[in-house]
């Protein structure tokens, strides 16, 4: 057995007695106050919010199994509309929220059982092997409860003991383990509801990037290849022109190569700009601030560079939440402010436009989503009619 699981599983158990016992008396209590409270309806939102308790308890329960190299993704879905109100909607309207509900009740009914095995396995070896410790302060020790030592030697003895002790209450801790994290796996695991959201992200993600290898064939065909086929016609004239118009042949020619190079290079930063490459997400914002119409002020400190697909996705939406802030916002001002917290990305684009924006009604804030959800990350939009308007992208980074 390796050590660092018997660590591991005696972590996730220590971890989840304490959160146990708080729900095992916080929850009653939680709804016997918003039953007492019902006359005067303060019990109401009580009553409405217990349900939702096991919402953050989940997700503190799906961080603690990566103790046991558990990893389970949130199955909640973004509400989509900011406000209280619509992140109850969403979730009472989830099968997960009732599924999380269910792994709080079982923590709270499992957790004494949970602090029995600990006592046990743990208490055993720690009483053998303290021991001699314990008789050389009080002249005997009692071991297990039953046996009275008054012998030095053979509370010494207790020692070797207590090491095979803790050696089996490892073997014992990653087995009860193993069968006690079985009804949280079962509660909190994506249903197919979950799989079905992903495919049909991907989905909408196929559909994008077909459009945009058209647009790229299309960009090709009207720019750059007719500034080639210029060039072309340009150089065939200039070796069968007279040797007196070759001077302008040649200088129109270098001149339809200049355009088509510059085409070829806007096209290229759209697909990927080659500073987001060379120096990185902030300096490739701050050139992204620089080309919009509308004044940004970008704020981004970050340590370390980030993994290529987090920088690449946290750009590509900054552009096209800048390309709306222009289109869309009537705004005079944006910022956009970059940090790291732990190890996700947080971006954050806000505008002091007449907001409304809306992710039913297009804009490109679909796709958005959609881009963020492949690397596992989260976007929430907060756009009040009159703004102003914040887009908030956060991305792990592994």
């Amino acid at each position: 057995m390796d050590r660092t699981a018997a660590a591991r599983a005696t972590g996730w158990l220590l971890t989840g007695v304490p959160v146990g016992a708080l729900l095992s008396v916080g929850l009653p209590l939680l709804v016997a106050f918003g039953i007492v409270g019902l006359p005067v309806l303060v019990g109401v939102p009580v009553l409405i919010g217990a349900p939702l308790v096991g919402v953050p308890v989940a997700a503190v329960e799906r961080r603690r199994l990566r103790l046991l190299g558990v990893a389970l993704a949130d199955p909640h879905r973004d509400p989509g509309r900011p406000g209280l109100s619509a992140w109850v909607t969403c979730r009472y309207r989830e099968p997960a929220t009732w599924r999380d509900l269910g792994h709080a009740l079982v923590t709270a009914v499992l957790w004494p059982l949970d602090l029995l095995v600990l006592v046990c396995a743990l208490g055993t070896p720690l009483t053998l092997l303290t021991a001699p410790l314990v008789e050389a302060r009080y002249g005997e020790v009692k071991l297990l409860k039953a046996v009275l030592v008054e012998d030095p030697l053979l509370a010494w003895a207790a020692v070797p003991l207590g090491l095979l002790a803790l050696a089996a209450a490892g073997y014992a801790l990653v087995a009860y383990a193993r069968v006690r994290v079985l009804p949280a796996e079962a509660l909190l695991r994506p249903r197919a509801g979950g799989a079905r959201d992903v495919i049909e992200s991907r989905a909408r993600l196929v559909d994008a990037f077909d459009a945009e290898r058209r647009r790229i064939e299309r960009d090709l065909h009207d720019g750059a290849q007719q500034r080639l086929v210029a060039l072309g016609l340009t150089l065939g004239l200039a070796r069968v022109a007279d040797p007196a118009e070759l001077p302008e042949l040649v200088t129109k020619a270098h001149e339809e190569a200049g355009r088509a190079l510059a085409e070829l290079q806007e096209l290229i930063h759209g697909i990927h700009p080659r500073i987001l490459t060379d120096r990185g997400l902030p300096a490739a914002l701050a050139e992204l601030a620089d080309r919009s119409p509308v004044p940004v002020d970008v704020r981004v400190a970050l340590p370390r560079r980030l993994p290529g697909p987090v920088e690449a996705g946290a750009y590509f939406v900054v552009a096209e939440a800048l390309t709306n802030v222009a289109r869309h916002a009537g705004a005079t001002r944006a910022a956009v402010d970059g940090r790291l917290d732990g190890h996700r990305l947080v971006v954050e684009v806000r505008d002091d436009g007449r907001g409304g924006a809306d992710p039913a009604a297009g804009s490109g804030l679909t796709g958005l989503a959609d881009r963020v959800a492949v690397l596992d990350g989260t976007l929430t939009l907060d756009s009040p009619p009159g703004g102003p308007t914040s887009l908030r992208v956060e991305i792990p980074c592994g």
